[in-house]
């Protein structure tokens, strides 16, 4: 059974250990279980969660299944449910993620139809999968799936754009268990200026946006401000009244992205009662220049595409996508590694405490470094905290009891009497 442990506000759990499950479709005996050293015993007894696993992208794709072991090095895919018990992954939140495209009725229906499949697909796995899944609406359920011994199926959106410009679109989604929002991506939305785009709209986040803070406190949402400009976080932050989330960021002080965020707000986010999840996104921790050969062929690729895969038709959007994997094959982007990502998790520890962090590695979504290419490889983060001097209390908090204490908090603070989802039977 595995070990929940919330921290001092959640108290301790009882726990238990999820069972083995088979990697393929044969019936060769299993190889024996090497023994754990006392690390790894630590690692598997924790309540292990992430915040941004963007693999429900994979659940309609036909060569994914999520009960087959798969191999990054072969099909690119860091999350499944043989790797999840190797790693020690015991769930998280999972991904509604659409691409920001026109800010136009036409794209936002299109994109809602989008992100209701991506539920949709979602919830379909956690009723496929039920012996060793289960959705969660709540903190409550967490506790409760976990001491099952299954894996937690939270929801998140990234990006609000499919909501169009009706806010009670996000009700619909909270219906269906969606529990965490960011208002934008890569590029301004309807909702807030993006960390990324090339200027600013709003100057943080737009009327709209603001309506979508109060909306999401009224239903009990976290609210994620992963991808949004500094001073739309700042704007979430003041009218917000719970505190935030970055569900997958980094310090700015590490290396200075536009993706990362600025000491003095990572503060501020901590002292409000925040946390801050680390990705392992290689472009965002550190300068990974590319090939000459890598440059040319992405710079032909957009000639003959464009680059912006939400004004592509489906046939074109596949051709582009399938030019591109042949690209990282042939000519792979560079790789950030396991040290740099370790430098940012402890930089931010050491900035704000191990009350206010955690880990959002953007699993599926371009996350992983060399010496942790995929989710079997969680146990050395545990290892390096260890090393590192954080005590198993520390750890439990790092991993899961702060991302709980959070929620439990938005949950209190919510004022809107929707009926409860049911889960899919």
């Amino acid at each position: 059974m595995k070990k929940l442990i919330l921290g001092v506000a959640l108290g301790a759990l009882l726990t238990a250990c999820a069972p083995d499950v088979s990697q393929t479709d044969t019936a060769a005996p299993a190889a024996a279980t090497p023994a754990r050293s006392a690390v790894e015993e630590l690692h598997f007894r924790t309540l292990v969660l992430d915040t941004h696993l963007d693999t429900p992208a994979y659940f309609h794709d036909p060569k994914y299944t999520f009960s087959k072991r798969g191999d990054f090095d072969v099909d690119g895919t860091h999350v499944d449910l043989p790797r999840m018990n190797e790693g020690g992954l015991d769930g998280g939140f999972w991904v509604i993620f659409t691409a920001q495209g026109p800010l136009d009725e036409a794209s936002y229906l299109a994109a809602r139809n989008l992100a209701v499949l991506r539920q949709m697909s979602i919830r379909e796995m956690a009723a496929k999968y039920s012996d060793h899944v289960e959705l969660a609406f709540s903190t409550a359920d967490a506790e409760r799936i976990a001491a099952a011994g299954k894996k937690i199926v939270f929801q998140s959106m990234e990006n609000a754009y499919p909501l169009g410009t009706d806010i009670s679109m996000l009700d619909t989604f909270y219906v269906g268990g969606l529990r965490m929002i960011a208002p934008v991506h890569f590029r301004n939305s309807q909702f807030a200026d993006s960390a990324t785009d090339v200027s600013e709209a709003y100057g943080g986040l737009s009327p709209l946006g603001e309506e979508l803070v109060r909306s999401a406190n009224r239903l009990g949402l976290i609210l994620d401000g992963s991808h949004a400009s500094d001073n739309t976080v700042r704007d979430m932050m003041a009218i917000s009244t719970t505190p935030l989330i970055l569900s997958h960021s980094g310090p700015k002080a590490i290396y200075d992205h536009p993706r990362n965020v600025p000491d003095d707000l990572l503060i501020a986010i901590a002292e409000d009662g925040g946390v801050i999840q680390i990705n392992a996104y290689g472009a965002y921790l550190e300068a990974l220049p590319a090939s000459a050969e890598r440059l040319d062929t992405i710079a032909a690729l957009q000639a003959e595409y464009g680059s912006d895969t939400s004004s592509m038709d489906d046939a074109t959007r596949d051709a582009y996508r399938a030019a591109y994997e042949a690209l990282n094959k042939q000519f792979p982007a560079p790789r950030s590694t396991f040290e740099k990502f370790m430098e940012h998790l402890l930089y931010t520890l050491e900035l704000v405490g191990p009350d206010h962090v955690g880990v959002g590695a953007d699993w599926d979504g371009g996350g992983g470094v060399d010496g942790m290419k995929d989710i079997v490889d969680l146990p050395k983060v545990t290892a390096a905290l260890v090393e590192a001097g954080y005590s198993e209390e520390d750890i439990a908090k790092i991993w899961s009891g702060n991302l709980l204490r959070l929620m439990s908090e938005v949950e209190a603070a919510r004022s809107s009497d929707l009926t409860s989802p049911q889960v899919l039977n």
